[in-house]
């Protein structure tokens, strides 16, 4: 072999075992047979020896230099010798014999016998090992024993595997199984393990893992038709599936790890096979109930050999010889097979592929030659426990009445030899009859399903309100007061000012407080009581006009912000002085100024604080110092830190992630804290986003956030429509090139980053991401937008403000306005906390009404529908205030028109014939609320509450000022 190839030799091929945590990982695997191993690894009881090219040598030294490294736990010291070209090498293999003679006894060499490595190299490294007499021992089977019991990590992957492929047989294998025998097709079945391997390229049937990390650990194995090997070397021959016993063999490996899963359907099973079949499951169960921690593999063999011997002794020479083996990254570990040979002790933490059957079994009521031998076989992937039975993980249902396909009735066994006949003249049309007839009896269809469950979800759905409400009554929320403000303590704190003296209005700024004269009296007013201030001229006087807040009324836009002295009464002043030249209205004018900026700082203040309250307070980021932690580079946050947005970086630490702007900015976000992690692909967006989803909001910018997404642009948002394009530009279609390039570097880092995070948080933090094919338009805020579930959510994060409702705290979906004229209808979001508010979305098109019911339905949430929009605010004061009364009623049956409560949906309705609910009035009120403090009529106040008005003439004369009141003093009350 040329030196230059094995240059090129992939440095993968030895860092497995290094990093390895499966047996495979110690035995270099190799993607061409042409490939020779350039390299030797060597390790000792004290220390490791690594010899091998510069290049390969200098990718080991961030190993072998642990001091300060994260690796330095547990690692032995590293040795690394570099072999050159044109050398015997001789010089480096002494050191490494050398190094094999000080440890213990430096007689014996560990090697794996199966691998065989060809070329010069190996094999003067072999003769050097012969040489020295050194005795050549297989490590093969104990190697596999120490890495067969997994760590937390890799179970949480091979649970993903196993589940994956219940997934692919579930939803895909036995339904086309059902369409093949309902249609009474032709199919073989090799081309229905195409089929199947084809499926895994979909990502509806992986359980929203990437299909990048999905791969099949051997072609799925499909037999029917009297030809039956119950191995998992075979492979599906090209014989027509036989509409009989169909056993079904697939293994799936999700990134590395591997699961396996068979099944046997039965069309049609006589008596007898299903009673073997019952017996199987219950050999099973037996098998599992033997594999426990302590426990020798053989042992667990002989005891279900035992229990058939008990039971059917028929059957003993029928079962298979091997009843499963240890799976890891490796399919199956030889060395820890379950048979009666094996002397290994389970141990908690294995994973090991259990699969036991019946061959060459007799149909006595088989007619053809493929109906009179059959076979019987299944298989799952489980978990080795502490003292329980070993854990399925692979739930798959296989009793009878989920892989039996029955398509005569019971009162059809009487003529089943005229049906046999009749089959074989009407070939297809009967079958399809007779499934079609079936079916129609005693299967519900898809609609029929759907409401059944709903049926059974509504009744669950207001027992458990009703629980919750009735628990939680007795915490009544408390209207929270503001706090008083109060200007001065005490009289020794007024200021001793001219302008007080003089009966002139005085500001003071460190006290936040206006002092102005009362009927000759100076009296201080705090800031917090100012509710607008507005200065006008007519004529010749300047007019100062100063508005209070109402006793009784709330302050401000949020609810609860009772004012703190209900029995108070304030007033509305006017002030106003001539307009002469000689400016003696600097006074009012210095006073509107001042007053505007004290009220500013205040309102900013308080609402800083505002922001503030509630904030739950997180624990320090710790950092993580090692350079290699996952990090991505060149990322905008949102919301902004700034006004401008500004770029940064997203590293991950040893218990949250740190965003760092490009001027120094910090946001921590920790693990803990996060309710949703989010990744949106670039895949039809024009970003790409890591949204988190926040459990407790976090301070940064002067506001609280909740949600907070990291993200990079990946094309043009604009296109200049002027520009002169040709489909065919040269210019144009390199550019479309270097997006996709783009594109595809993005979501790979991306993704490295996410597999990386996961791996550092050991899967306590999962990434979801969103089922763009179930997505549909909608608008939750002012624009619409296309509204993605996740696994565990309903999101849209490239629009801002972004979309996330958490399935877990939704109690049931409404639809409104569903008509048949109408091309729209919304969606309104009831949470299981009454006293949140509501969420709609609006305008969401009429053809995505079944999907999201079907979607729905599938995640176990209630949902209704109703021509009419309702008032949600007014329909969840009244469950609070009163939730026995609301479920004695119905509950939330009034929205199901079918539903006994349906008489209170035509109350509703005419209770709100004069008031249609509107979504957006709240913030048409605060617009209104706005534009009214500085209006200056006071025809919008309420008569009621304003006790008088009160007008101050100012004359600026060489006599001193005057007041003059047009009411009667006694009517003047204050506090």
């Amino acid at each position: 072999m040329l030196e230059e190839e094995e240059e090129r030799a992939e440095p993968c091929l030895w860092s497995f075992a290094l990093f390895g945590a499966d047996s495979r990982f110690l035995k270099p695997r190799f993607g061409r047979p042409s490939v020779v191993l350039d390299y030797t690894m060597s390790v000792w009881r004290l220390d490791m020896h690594f010899m091998g090219f510069k290049k390969k040598v200098d990718f080991l030294k961030q190993v072998a230099m642990t001091k300060g490294n994260e690796n330095a736990n547990g690692v032995p010291p590293i040795t690394l010798l570099t072999r050159e070209k044109n050398e015997s090498n001789k010089a480096n293999f002494d050191k490494m014999i050398e190094a094999i003679r000080g440890s213990k006894e430096g007689k014996t060499v560990g090697i794996f016998s199966k691998d065989k490595f060809p070329g010069d190299y190996m094999k003067s490294w072999n003769d050097t090992i012969t040489a020295e007499g050194l005795e050549k021992v297989d490590i093969s089977a104990v190697v596999a024993y120490a890495m067969a019991v997994k760590e937390d990590g890799e179970l949480s992957l091979m649970k993903k595997a196993a589940a994956i492929t219940s997934e692919v047989y579930s939803k895909f294998f036995k339904e086309r199984v059902m369409e093949i025998v309902d249609a009474d097709e032709k199919v073989r079945h090799s081309k229905l393990a195409e089929s199947v391997e084809k499926a895994i390229e979909e990502k509806k049937y992986l359980g929203g893992a990437d299909p990048s990390t999905v791969e099949m650990c051997y072609p799925p194995i499909i037999q029917s038709g009297g030809n039956y090997s119950l191995k998992f070397s075979v492979v599906s021959d090209k014989n027509h599936m036989h509409f009989g016993a169909i056993t079904c063999a697939m293994g799936i490996r999700y990134k590395s790890y591997c699961s396996n899963l068979v099944r046997t359907l039965m069309v049609d099973p006589p008596q007898e096979m299903q009673d073997n079949y019952n017996f199987l499951l219950q050999v099973e169960e037996e098998l599992l109930k033997h594999l426990k921690h302590g426990v020798k593999i053989s042992e667990a063999y002989n005891a279900v050999q035992e229990y058939v011997k008990k039971e059917k002794s028929d059957l003993v020479a029928k079962l298979t010889k091997n009843l499963g083996f240890a799976m890891g990254i490796e399919f199956r570990e030889g060395s820890l097979v379950v048979n009666s040979k094996n002397q290994y002790k389970l141990k908690k933490g294995m994973v090991l592929s259990v699969s036991l059957g019946f061959a060459d079994l007799v149909n006595k009521d088989g007619k053809k030659d493929e109906q009179k031998k059959y076979a019987l076989f299944i298989g799952d992937t489980i978990q080795i426990n502490e003292e329980d039975a070993a854990t399925i993980l692979t739930p798959v249902k296989k009793k009878i009445k989920n892989v039996g396909i029955f398509l005569k009735n019971d009162d059809e066994d009487d003529d089943e030899e005229d049906g046999d006949d009749a089959e074989e003249l009407l070939g297809k049309g009967a079958r399809s009859a007779a499934l079609l007839a079936d079916r129609t009896r005693n299967e519900m269809t898809a609609e029929e399903k759907r409401r059944a469950h709903q049926k059974e979800l509504a009744n669950h759905l207001n027992e458990e309100a009703k629980r919750r409400l009735t628990e939680r009554q007795g915490d009544q929320q408390i209207q929270k007061a503001r706090k008083s403000n109060v200007s001065y303590k005490n009289v020794s704190q007024m200021p001793r000012e001219k302008d007080i003296r003089e009966m002139k209005i005085f500001i003071d700024k460190k006290y936040e407080t206006v002092v102005m004269p009362v009927f000759g009296i100076a009296t201080p007013f705090h800031i917090a009581t100012i509710k607008n201030i507005s200065m006008s001229v007519e004529g010749d006087y300047t007019y100062l006009r100063i508005n209070f807040y109402v006793p009784g009324s709330s302050l401000g836009r949020q609810e609860g912000n009772i004012f703190p002295n209900p029995d108070c009464v304030f007033f509305s002043s006017n002030l106003k002085t001539p307009g002469d030249p000689s400016v003696p209205s600097t006074n009012l004018q210095n006073a509107f100024r001042i007053i505007k900026e004290v009220q500013k700082r205040y309102k900013t203040r308080e609402a800083e604080e505002k922001e503030k309250e509630g904030i739950v307070k997180q624990d320090s980021l710790v950092i993580n110092l090692n350079r290699s932690n996952p990090k991505l580079k060149d990322l905008y946050i949102r919301p902004n830190i700034a006004q401008k947005r500004m770029q940064g970086s997203v590293e991950a630490h040893t218990n949250g992630f740190r965003f760092t702007s490009v001027r120094g900015d910090k946001v921590d976000i920790l693990y803990n804290n996060i309710k949703h992690a989010i990744f949106q692909p670039c895949d039809g967006e024009m970003i790409i986003v890591l949204h988190f989803h926040l459990k407790n909001a976090i301070m940064f910018g002067k506001r609280r956030h909740t949600d907070v997404q990291f993200y990079t642009e990946v094309g043009e948002i604009t296109t200049d429509l002027g520009k002169h394009q040709h489909m065919h530009d040269r210019d144009d279609l390199y550019a479309e090139q270097m997006e996709r390039e783009m594109r595809h570097k993005l979501k790979s880092a991306f993704k490295n980053f996410i597999e990386k995070v996961e791996t550092l948080t050991k899967e306590e933090l999962e990434f979801e991401v969103p089922f763009r094919d179930l997505g549909f338009q909608g608008a939750p805020y002012r624009s619409t937008c296309l509204l993605q579930p996740t696994s565990g959510s309903l999101v849209n994060t490239t629009e801002w403000p972004p979309f996330v409702v958490t399935l877990d705290e939704v109690e049931l979906v409404h639809f409104e306005r569903v008509q048949f004229h109408l091309k729209n209808f919304d969606v309104v979001i009831v949470y299981k906390d009454y006293n949140k508010k509501v969420t709609m979305i609006n305008a969401v098109p009429v053809n995505s009404l079944d999907p999201i019911k079907e979607w729905l339905n599938s995640c176990d949430i209630k949902y209704t529908e109703g021509v009419q929009s309702l008032n949600w605010t007014k329909i969840m004061k009244t469950i609070v205030d009163d939730p026995e009364g609301f479920f004695e009623q119905g509950g939330w049956s009034f929205l199901d028109p079918e539903g006994e409560g349906s008489g209170a949906e035509e109350d509703s309705e005419s209770e709100m014939e004069d008031e249609t609910f509107n979504p957006s009035a709240d913030d048409e009120e605060e617009e209104q609320e706005e534009d009214s403090d500085e209006d200056y009529s006071s025809d919008t106040e309420d008569s009621s509450k304003i006790i008088f008005f009160y007008i101050c003439t100012v004359r600026w004369r060489h006599c001193g000022p005057v007041a003059r009141f047009p009411f009667n003093l006694k009517m003047l009350e204050t506090k």
